[in-house]
């Protein structure tokens, strides 16, 4: 196929980025575990002869710090070669490259023709599966909330706001000032472009409470596509703030005394026949499956917070008063609890799920979540009763640490069989072996008050 011939096929953004362009570099990307790009950089004329490349399997196996997990099985580490197939739908513009460059997501297949079991944007699709067996059809809408910070090239020294446009330390605790969103104009302004080059509607932009703190609101749909949109995003905004002398952390919880960082996530399911809520029923109230969603959310999100908050900072996020849930339980338009129902018309009727960082890979953590809420209306789960007042007030019941969660996620039968069984095996696997390397760490804190107190 000539490039001609399969540009004319691009999704429209796409093609308009390169109208009048000669596209120079296709990048052949897929997410690995935490959800970084792994892949590879090809001529345009070459990718017009490809239809898969190779990448070993051993992506799957690394930890966030470059080391390895056990977990390649029986076969040993061999680094398998898989097969990698462009979705050519989610080909869209790398506007921050110096040339007219293209990223396409990969799928990836073993030489069977096989999903691959561990491939995080296959355990999303085999969830979504689950759903259309029983005639639903899930709908998804994250919500990004990141900070933008000085540039820190020291590990050893703390985090601090990025310098705004006045020149002075962003100010905290400003939710929703447009003054403090001017003061990260030129930033926003290049994600504005970034995401219009790419083809992405963004639903709004705000001031989150933190310092330098941002929120990024996606239009909803299709799981798939919304997880393929933040994947995207994350790195658009990192390009986006390394213009302006600053990063874009997505950690959970970068400075100390300010809130962290999460991606909620709004879910609703029709019925694929009617294209009706099923949240919703013919009068307008609310059904029984509303209902199992938010208990299935209940039941078993403690199971899958391992997936949800995969880091041992990611649990520094969950603390009392600090803008992120510290329990399960459920409320209307009620900001306190891990399980929010906001305002909304009947056929909008959605539960969104609160607990989730924005740290986690967006297709593990939304294929986590719709796992919980499919598991709920299958076994008829009743949630507890509605929260009226501030959850801060309650205990709370969710893991404190890493290793516990992962001590619940090693247990979790059903919800490890959702996932696939090989995913969990493996994600257990380097979890753990990241756990175990934190905590060979000797922090500051230990060194401080227990060199000479002990």
């Amino acid at each position: 196929m000539t490039e001609a011939q399969w540009t004319d096929e691009l999704p429209e953004a796409a093609r308009s980025y390169l109208e009048n362009r000669r596209l120079d570099e296709v990048e052949c990307i897929i997410a690995d575990m935490p959800g970084i790009a792994r892949g590879k950089a090809v001529p345009a004329s070459k990718f017009a002869r490809q239809k898969f490349f190779h990448l070993p399997d051993s992506i799957f196996f690394q930890t966030i710090t470059g080391d390895w997990g056990e977990a390649a099985g029986e076969g040993g580490f061999i680094e398998r070669d898989m097969i990698l197939h462009p979705d050519m739908s989610t080909a869209t513009a790398a506007p921050w490259t110096g040339d007219w460059t293209l990223q396409v997501i990969h799928d990836a297949y073993d030489r069977k023709d096989r999903p691959v079991p561990f491939a995080p944007r296959n355990v999303l699709r085999r969830v979504v599966q689950l759903y259309r067996d029983q005639g639903w059809e899930p709908v998804v809408a994250p919500e990004m909330e990141f900070f933008l910070v000085a540039r820190n090239l020291d590990p050893a020294q703390d985090i601090k706001p990025m310098i705004g446009r006045s020149g002075r330390p962003a100010a905290a605790r400003q939710a929703y000032s447009m003054t403090a969103v001017d003061e990260f104009g030129p930033v926003i302004d290049d994600i504005y472009d970034f995401a219009e080059a790419q083809g992405f509607e963004i639903d709004g932009i705000t001031q989150e409470g933190g310092a330098g703190q941002l929120e990024i609101n996606l239009r909803h749909g299709n799981p798939i596509k919304l997880a393929d949109e933040v994947f995207f995003f994350k790195r658009l905004i990192r390009e986006a703030a390394l213009r302006h002398d600053c990063f874009a952390t997505f950690m959970a919880k970068p400075i100390a005394d300010e809130p962290g960082s999460a991606m909620h996530i709004h879910h609703s399911v029709l019925d694929i026949k009617t294209r009706k809520n099923i949240f919703a029923g013919p009068q307008g109230g609310e059904t029984d499956a509303f209902f199992n969603y938010i208990g299935g959310l209940q039941h078993y999100m403690p199971q899958a917070i391992a997936v949800l908050a995969p880091y041992v900072n990611s649990y520094r996020r969950y603390v009392k008063d600090h803008a992120a849930p510290i329990n399960l339980e459920w409320g209307r338009d009620n900001r306190t609890t891990g399980i929010r129902i906001p305002l909304s018309d009947q056929q909008g009727r959605r539960v969104e799920n609160r607990l989730a960082g924005m740290d986690c890979n967006p297709y593990l953590g939304i294929a986590a979540s719709l796992a919980c809420g499919y598991l709920g209306l299958m076994n008829d789960k009743r949630p507890t009763a509605q929260f009226k007042g501030d959850a801060y007030e309650g205990d709370g019941d969710i893991p404190q640490v890493l290793g516990q969660a992962l001590d619940i996620f090693d247990e979790a039968t059903e919800l490890r069989e959702v996932l696939g069984p090989e995913f969990a095996r493996v994600y257990g696997i380097i979890k753990r072996a990241e756990y175990e390397e934190f905590l060979q760490v000797i922090s500051p804190w230990e060194r401080e008050h227990l060199l000479m107190n002990v």
